[in-house]
C-alpha cells in the first residue's frame, strides 16, 4: 500500500511540473510569435498603407467625403485585444479628404485640413491586416487609454 501512495505522489508531482513547464514553453513562444509580427510590421508597412486607405474609403465615412490620401507616421503603440487575444498596432496617420461633388460637404472650406487620428491594424492568421478602422483626433497613445478596458499595452 505504500508504494502506492508514494507512486500516486510521484506522478501527481511529474503530471503538475510537465504542465507548469507547457505553460512556460507557450508563453515563451507566443511571446516570440508577437516580437516577429511586430518586426514584420515594419517591413509590410507601405503595403499595409494601401491597404488601409482602400479599407477606410470602402466604409463610406465619413459621409459626403472622399478619402484622398492617408500618411502613417511614427508614432505607434502596440496592443493585445483583451478579448480575442490579437495583436493590435494603433498607428499614427495624417489624413485628408475632398469633398464628394454635389454632396453636403462640397461647400465646407474645412474639407481640405489635414486632420490627425490613429489607424488600426490587427495581426490575424500570421500577417498584418486593416478593416480600415480610424480613431480620429487621437494619438496612439491615447487611443490605448482611451480603449484600456478593451486593449493591453504590449
Amino acid at each position: 500500500m505504500p508504494h502506492v501512495v508514494i507512486t500516486i505522489a510521484i506522478g501527481t508531482v511529474l503530471a503538475l511540473f510537465a504542465g507548469w513547464l507547457w505553460r512556460r514553453t507557450r508563453t515563451a513562444q507566443q511571446q516570440a510569435k508577437r516580437q516577429l509580427a511586430i518586426l514584420q510590421f515594419d517591413e509590410f508597412l507601405d503595403d499595409l498603407q494601401i491597404e488601409f486607405l482602400a479599407a477606410a474609403a470602402a466604409t463610406g465615412k465619413p459621409r459626403g467625403l472622399r478619402w484622398k490620401q492617408c500618411d502613417l507616421g511614427e508614432a505607434r503603440q502596440f496592443a493585445r485585444d483583451l478579448v480575442n487575444g490579437e495583436l493590435i498596432a494603433l498607428v499614427g496617420a495624417t489624413i485628408s479628404f475632398e469633398a464628394l461633388a454635389g454632396g453636403d460637404m462640397e461647400d465646407v472650406e474645412a474639407v481640405g485640413n489635414l486632420r490627425f487620428a490613429t489607424a488600426i491594424f490587427v495581426y490575424r492568421q500570421g500577417k498584418w491586416t486593416t478593416d480600415g478602422r480610424v480613431v480620429f483626433n487621437l494619438e496612439p497613445v491615447q487611443a490605448l487609454e482611451r480603449f484600456q478596458d478593451r486593449l493591453a499595452p504590449w
